[in-house]
């Protein structure tokens, strides 16, 4: 049995990769920062590079 270390983040339109002892959580869900937490309130994305989510 393996330990899930990593996964997506639960942003849909997001492409990170989420450390799990560094991922924003919210609602059970895994997140890679706090826009993307927050569901983008201001349009913003998640500022990492190569990432374009903004919704």
């Amino acid at each position: 049995m393996s330990t899930v270390t990593q996964m997506k983040c639960a942003c849909e339109s997001c492409l990170c990769i989420v450390s799990l002892s560094d991922a924003i959580v919210k609602d059970g869900k895994h997140y890679c920062g706090d826009a993307c937490a927050n569901g983008h309130p201001a349009g913003q994305g998640c500022g990492h590079t190569g990432c374009g989510c903004d919704k």
